[in-house]
């Protein structure tokens, strides 16, 4: 009820103080090509100064209506081709019609972002490492799963765990519970809230509707809050004014997956347009078992659904009062069904379902919105754990029908003859409501953003996976912070500085700073920038409860039998110094590199077992018993630490030759190295009484490398791509992926590859391959477009994640019809 009289109360406000009056409106229509009248699809026009602007058609052609009467400067931009400016007329209750020819040459640099100032910026001349998936390129790609876009980025670790599930890590510190770089769709956070896990497959958005995905390379928490540590993913979608129309996109490919889509845009009039999108997806994942070990024996997960499926959508209704703002309602769902991969085993992701509302105001100096997430399942469960819960009731002679519904929630002790809790059952109820109000402006030469931002988590496990049996865990976050850039005279300098104050209703007030200082000459920009970051331990770290706990939150620290302390969760930090350039080096070059250096304080482990050299006795100096009862102490207990200082280091290196006006190619390295403070004991992840570089996981390749040839040619276009990951170890709560180390022990036993590792099968290390893909594609017509792809051509074995089959050959294709 707070959301919508929040809601309410906005939209009075936004309908008082703008005015409903609009002058008299026109069209403005042509055509662009280039200099032998070729046309050139996906060609950005865009009318400077407002936010009116189309893409060109198949053909060519675009059109922008609604447009009120006055005199504008038209802007069209396309990869590989030099910027153009027209002046244009528009006159009211009239079309204009103007043709524009683009000259050959690179204007990759002119890409436009928002997510590194929060602001309408150059690439070149933002003050961070940004990665930019086009329009172009996502309406190219033939398949529903966007994620398969992200293996061509550079910095980026790609991951892929089936034939459904992708994600990314970056710069290092990767797990299988990983919410250390934060998600966004259209400024709101795509995250879970017990968790802080990105949503992936359960999102809302549909491919054809979005316009471009923005991808930050290091901490940007001065402007995003907490969890923007590593890295930020910023998913833009389509206005309808620049996207108006009917598509149909249907697709299918290998293990009998299948992909249904629509999206439909209008323009009603100059104060009203809409968009509505949904997806059904379907599919079987590989014949892959992530064997469950009892006593050292190998069995089969239980009751192992291959097959996946989802439905998903979300509309919006624009409302502008005047030319220059916009008010948007969004809402939007999904129901999915899957494999999901985690510290302790896979789960069976089973109705799983996401909501949200969402009210904004945009204009050129103001932005307001407030938003409500859901996340709800009630059947979900944990394969490793409800099989061991099964082998016990079945080995203490029970039923096979007891011991299946039995297994959902208990385990039999045949010692005492008892059963014990031992939940494998997931369900959430968990909300989130988020608010924000941010200004900008400029006042003599100086750009100011400033904001504040609000949102209260309530986590509700129902008691399956938290400790929260007395209701929901409500956690309130409060941040405030502000962005000043100012160039430096006629020098070509322009300096930055940023901060932002949150507070925590667990962790109290956090200072977050960041500054810089860049230098532009010609096309090309030189930066040095420093960043901190904070990774807020979630809801799950501080208040796990999980397989009747044997995993437990650490948000209260432990004590040993031996009279040892374990202390609570802290808030991880991370400062980064970044030098890079970014520049346009020739009409045809586009260079993107970085070197950093990365100071890390309490990083928050994978999962431990901090029983390994005694038992636990207290949670939070309360006996276990309050928290396990009928246990005086735990002899095997998973849960999250604090590391000491740890230092990180590495470089990027991307570029993108225009070869002509067809052809382009695109190439990444990034390196990535640590240094571990081996005098400092909270480094000691094992307690053994000695740091090693194992006793921290650092699960990331050092080196990668990826090009990709981008082809397009009358109606045909194309990509070949190839990639090389470095072999590197894996270790995340129960999950190794590593080589032979005989004197690394996990789980009480030594790391030997192709053996039993603790309570996981090492498959060994990760990574260590060459793959190529290829993608061909076909616009028949204007409306009408063909493509197809394979992934790992020469079927090669290319393993991306623990507890996960190495990924073959996958073939997909689709078929996209647009009515304009």
């Amino acid at each position: 009820m707070q959301f919508f009289k929040i809601l309410f109360a906005l939209v009075c406000v936004l309908l008082l103080s703008t005015s409903l009056v609009w002058a008299q409106t026109g069209t403005i229509q042509g055509t662009v090509t280039d200099e032998n009248g070729k046309a050139l699809p996906g060609t950005n026009v865009q009318l400077v100064g407002t936010q009116f602007g189309a893409a060109t058609q198949n053909d060519g052609s675009y059109t922008i209506k609604d447009v009120p009467a006055g005199e504008y400067m038209l802007k069209a931009t396309y990869i590989g081709f030099q910027e153009m400016t027209a002046s244009v007329t528009i006159t009211g209750d009239a079309v204009t019609t103007l043709a524009l020819t683009l000259q050959e040459g690179s204007v990759f640099g002119e890409t436009l972002v928002v997510t590194a100032s929060k602001r309408q910026q150059k690439i070149t001349e933002a003050p961070a490492t940004i990665d930019v998936i086009s329009a172009r390129q996502i309406d190219e790609h033939p398949s529903s799963n966007l994620g398969e876009l992200l293996a061509y980025e550079k910095g980026v670790d790609y991951i892929r765990t089936g034939v459904l599930g992708t994600g990314l890590n970056i710069r290092g510190f990767n797990s299988a519970f990983n919410s250390k770089n934060l998600q966004m769709n259209d400024n709101r956070l795509s995250t879970l809230i017990a968790t802080g896990l990105p949503l992936g497959a359960l999102g809302t958005t549909v491919k054809e509707d979005v316009e471009r995905i923005e991808i930050i390379l290091g901490p940007n928490a001065a402007l995003y809050g907490p969890n923007a540590h590593n890295g930020l993913i910023n998913t833009i979608t389509k206005d309808p004014r620049t996207s108006e129309g009917t598509t149909f996109a249907g697709g299918g490919g290998s293990h009998s997956t299948f992909s249904g889509r629509v999206r439909h845009a209008k323009v009603v009039n100059e104060t009203f347009r809409y968009k509505v999108s949904g997806e059904y997806t379907q599919g079987e994942e590989f014949n892959f078992v992530d064997s469950v070990y009892v006593g050292g024996a190998a069995f089969n997960e239980l009751l192992l659904d291959r097959d996946f499926d989802s439905i998903r959508g979300e509309a919006s209704f624009y409302f502008s009062p005047n030319p220059e703002s916009d008010f948007i309602i969004t809402a939007g769902a999904s129901n999915s069904n899957n494999i999901g991969v985690t510290n302790a085993g896979r789960n069976m992701i089973k109705d799983w379902r996401v909501f949200f509302g969402q009210a904004q105001y945009v204009s050129p100096r103001f932005f307001a919105q407030v938003y409500h997430s859901w996340s709800i399942t009630d059947d979900t469960f944990a394969m490793n754990q409800r099989t061991q819960n099964y082998l016990s009731f079945i080995n203490a002679g029970f039923s096979e029908q007891e011991s299946v519904e039995r297994s959902l929630h208990e385990q039999w002790n045949a010692t005492f003859g008892i059963p014990l809790n031992r939940e494998s059952n997931f369900q959430d109820d968990s909300r989130r409501v988020n608010a924000e109000a941010q200004y900008n402006n400029t006042w003599e030469g100086f750009e100011v953003t400033g904001g504040v931002q609000y949102q209260k988590d309530m986590a509700d496990s129902k008691g399956t996976f938290l400790i929260d049996n007395g209701g929901s865990i409500d956690l309130d976050q409060v941040g405030v912070y502000t962005q000043v850039e100012k160039a430096l005279g006629e020098s070509g300098f322009r300096a930055i500085a940023a901060a932002r104050v949150d507070d925590h209703e667990f962790y109290g007030s956090n200072f977050i700073p960041k500054g810089g200082l860049l230098y532009t000459q010609g096309s090309g920009t030189w930066r040095l920038t420093y960043g901190k970051g904070i990774a807020a331990p979630t809801i799950l770290n501080l208040s796990a409860n999980i397989f009747g706990g044997l995993l437990l939150g650490n948000g209260e620290g432990f004590t040993l039998a031996d009279g040892s302390a374990i202390p609570k969760l802290e808030v991880e930090t991370i400062q980064t110094v970044e030098a890079g350039y970014k520049g346009i080096v020739s009409d045809k070059l586009f260079i993107d590199s970085n070197a950093y250096i990365n100071f890390h304080e309490e990083f928050i482990s994978p999962l431990i077992n901090i029983a390994g050299t005694s038992p636990v006795t207290q949670r939070g100096g309360r006996p276990i018993s309050d928290v396990l009862p009928g246990q005086d102490q735990a002899a095997f207990l998973l849960t999250y630490l604090n590391f000491g200082q740890v230092t990180t280091y590495g470089f990027d290196f991307g570029l993108n030759y225009f070869v002509n006006k067809n052809v382009s190619v695109k190439a990444n390295y990034s390196f990535f190295d640590f240094d571990l403070d081996s005098d400092d004991p909270k480094n000691d992840g094992n307690r053994d009484g000695q740091v090693l570089e194992t006793d921290l996981p650092i699960n990331a390749p050092k080196h990668k490398l990826n090009v990709a040839l981008t082809a397009n040619r009358d109606e045909w276009f194309g990509m070949l791509g190839a990639r090389w990951v470095d072999e590197y170890d894996f270790f995340s709560g129960i999950n190794v992926a590593a080589a032979t180390n005989t004197d690394l022990i996990v789980g009480g036993d030594p790391v030997v590859e192709g053996q039993r590792v603790g309570r996981d099968f090492n498959e060994g290390p990760l990574g260590g391959y060459v793959n190529f893909d290829v993608s061909v594609g076909y616009r028949a017509t204007r409306n009408l477009a063909v493509s197809a792809q394979v992934i790992n051509i020469f079927d090669s074995e290319v393993r991306d994640f623990v507890a996960s089959p190495s990924i073959g050959r996958l073939f997909a294709a689709e078929l996209k019809y647009t009515i304009y």
